[in-house]
């Protein structure tokens, strides 16, 4: 499953950010075949990393409208699921 492309749509993080989330997003559909875990994973690794509280959302169609931190922000493709993490106040 790790050889899907990556392709990032929007961000507003740093880059070195923008990476640890598409190897997690790898890391996550490693290890789980439900959207709603491998978003929880996510999530619960950059609650870790970047402290609380971040949002993710997972899945092959869906629209967004979201408020976010500045420079916590990114939206991108991991073959054709889409990566949606943000951190909200």
């Amino acid at each position: 499953m790790c050889d899907r492309r990556v392709v990032i749509k929007n961000a507003d993080m740093r880059e070195d950010m923008q990476q640890e989330a598409v190897d997690c997003a790898k890391q996550a559909l490693e290890k789980f075949d439900i959207e709603k875990d491998i978003a929880g994973f996510i999530k619960k690794e950059f609650d870790k990393k970047y402290n609380p509280t971040w949002h993710c959302m997972v899945g092959r169609n869906f629209g967004y409208n979201v408020t976010h931190e500045t420079s916590h922000f990114i939206y991108f493709y991991l073959g054709k699921v889409a990566f949606l993490l943000f951190k909200g106040s």
